[in-house]
């Protein structure tokens, strides 16, 4: 998983790209504000870029929505949360789920294992970053895939599926679900934010209403990346106990990986320091590969 290495330029501030602007809005952008997603092959998006233009090549975020969600709620519901990736340099991207055929729920993605895949979302998610790289000058080498909820799911299945596909991943209140995978394609970059008081994906995971389809166990989702990343022990050897986030950090892992699992006193929710501890986490990553030694 070799890369080069993060650069973050000391120069970008809150002050300075404290407002983002849709990419409709945006100059020489044609597509991806809130009435007006871009198209690739298997889907839509949705792109909030910083309002300082650049030349050089920007860091993404790729978010995925929650259940029954839309991508374009990144302007509403999640307008706080992007205008601190935006007043940080990044391009949010907000991939739109696709609805199951036959289903009573809303938007969603393809991860279930009891269900057939009705897109490849894998597939799809390399449209999206072919085509944000071509229209919106993303860096490819500095992408931060996250999402919440079953958002967060996808992010899981897909950094299993192909950990190369971002730079690092971040999901937010969605793991793996039952039966876990028995294997992944590789080792991550990975931090897993979760609520302590989260009813509607425990920690523990739950069965729902469809026969047989059950959350998974997040203590089992790190198991399965803790082994993916070769860390030489179960429990983590580093924490962080004070802010808002109680953060279990594994460092004695497989060179060019990073682990780490942060819970918050909430329930299902994005916390709202969450998008703060995202990018700092990110951005320590100062040789992509992560900062295990």
């Amino acid at each position: 998983m070799s890369r080069l290495p993060l650069v973050f330029p000391a120069i970008l501030s809150c002050l300075t790209f404290g407002l983002f602007l849709p990419a409709s809005a945006a100059q020489a952008q044609e597509c991806g504000g809130p009435e007006d997603p871009c198209s690739v092959a298997l889907g839509t998006y949705f792109v909030a870029v910083p309002r300082i233009p650049t030349e050089a090549p920007r860091p993404a975020v790729l978010f995925f929505h929650g259940g029954g969600g839309w991508g374009s709620r990144i302007f509403k519901l999640r307008r706080q949360m992007t205008e601190e990736f935006t007043g940080r340099g990044y391009v949010v991207l907000a991939p739109n789920g696709k609805k199951r055929p036959g289903s009573r729920f809303g938007p969603g993605w393809s991860f279930i294992p009891q269900f057939p895949p009705h897109r490849d979302d894998l597939a799809f998610t390399r449209e999206i970053l072919a085509d944000a790289e071509k229209r919106f000058a993303i860096d490819p080498d500095r992408v931060l895939m996250t999402g919440y909820s079953i958002g967060g799911s996808i992010v899981s299945y897909l950094a299993c599926r192909d950990p190369d596909i971002a730079t690092a991943y971040a999901p937010v209140a969605g793991g793996f679900w039952r039966p876990h995978p028995e294997d992944c394609a590789g080792p991550v970059r990975l931090l897993h934010t979760h609520g302590w008081r989260d009813q509607t994906v425990p920690l523990e995971g739950r069965p729902l209403s469809s026969p047989g389809v059950e959350q998974g166990d997040i203590h089992e989702t790190m198991r399965q990346w803790r082994t993916e990343n070769s860390c030489d022990k179960y429990r983590p050897d580093t924490f962080v106990t004070d802010g808002p986030f109680w953060r279990r950090i594994w460092t004695h892992c497989a060179p060019g990986t990073a682990l780490e699992f942060a819970l918050h006193a909430g329930g299902h929710e994005v916390p709202a320091d969450w998008a703060g501890l995202a990018m700092d986490w990110f951005e320590s990553l100062t040789v992509l590969g992560g900062g295990s030694e």
